[in-house]
């Protein structure tokens, strides 16, 4: 989920049947597998996308599911789990908060994930940092680095078994900032820092846990928070969406991220590090 502040004027950066199994998890039954890639890269593979309902999350959802693994998608929502699963045969899903204190209890008793994907965040706000509310500046706090801290400290702690990954999804506003989204950078910018911390426990605990946050560079028009990105900044900046998305620099897609992140779970990216950014250019290291 990437929010990113402009630059400058010229160069602003801007499914239905399923059984109920019990609690808020449902299981898909009646999905047509007819055109749906075979087992691929993935096969055998548990991955577990909190946030998987919509937007980013949606998409890397629905790759990992072409390559073969067996996915739970995590949200909020019923209906926009079970229409985002709608059509992925033998997916899984779980309406919880994630920011819940025993949210990963539930996650992991459904499916004990090799790949945790972490995904899930609010919309941040879109106006000068003098008009917003604490509560407004700090919502990106208590979602999306509330609920990497809790899943992080679960893998840590129960442990995850040895070789599973957890991959965080950052922005690259936590490098360029985002002076009308509050706290939405420094948020960002802290997931990287979890990834670090995480890793560096995981290391000395001898857990064999890999932890990564992986940041879209540049904002994505089409995901929920992109879509807020350009709204803020072209009414911030006097210009039209149209006018503000026409004057951004070449940028990733959804996809590309997702199909990041499908590298990384193979272990193709052997690069060294915690944090890195996917932009149109391809996979770098971050800070």
């Amino acid at each position: 989920m990437s929010f990113v502040a402009p630059t400058g004027p010229n160069s602003q950066e801007r499914r239905a049947g399923s059984v109920n199994l019990g609690g808020d998890m449902r299981f898909v039954t009646n999905a047509n597998a007819e055109g749906m890639s075979p087992p691929a890269t993935l096969s055998g593979k548990n991955v577990v996308v909190i946030g998987g309902s919509r937007g980013l999350g949606r998409v890397i959802l629905e790759t990992v599911h072409a390559e073969g693994a067996r996915v739970l998608a995590v949200g909020r929502g019923r209906k926009s789990l079970a229409d985002a699963t709608r059509n992925l045969e033998g997916s899984a899903t779980l309406a919880v908060d994630a920011t819940d204190d025993r949210a990963w209890a539930q996650v992991f008793d459904a499916l004990n994930p090799d790949i945790l994907v972490v995904c899930a965040g609010a919309i941040p706000p879109t106006k000068p940092l003098h008009e917003q509310t604490w509560s407004e500046f700090s919502i990106n706090w208590e979602t999306d680095v509330k609920a990497s801290f809790q899943f992080c400290k679960a893998a840590l702690g129960m442990p995850l078994r040895p070789g599973a990954m957890v991959i965080l999804i950052s922005s690259g506003a936590a490098i360029g900032g985002s002076p009308i989204s509050g706290g939405y950078a420094g948020a960002k910018r802290m997931q990287m820092f979890l990834a670090n911390y995480c890793q560096k426990e995981s290391d000395r605990l001898g857990l064999g846990l890999r932890f990564v946050a992986i940041a879209p560079a540049c904002i994505m028009p089409d995901t929920d928070v992109g879509k807020a990105a350009v709204s803020g900044y072209s009414r911030y900046l006097g210009l039209s969406a149209a006018e503000f998305i026409q004057g951004m620099r070449a940028r990733q897609t959804p996809q590309d991220v997702a199909s990041a992140i499908v590298k990384f779970a193979n272990r193709c990216n052997t690069q060294p590090g915690n944090t890195f950014m996917v932009s149109a250019k391809g996979v770098e290291p971050g800070p």
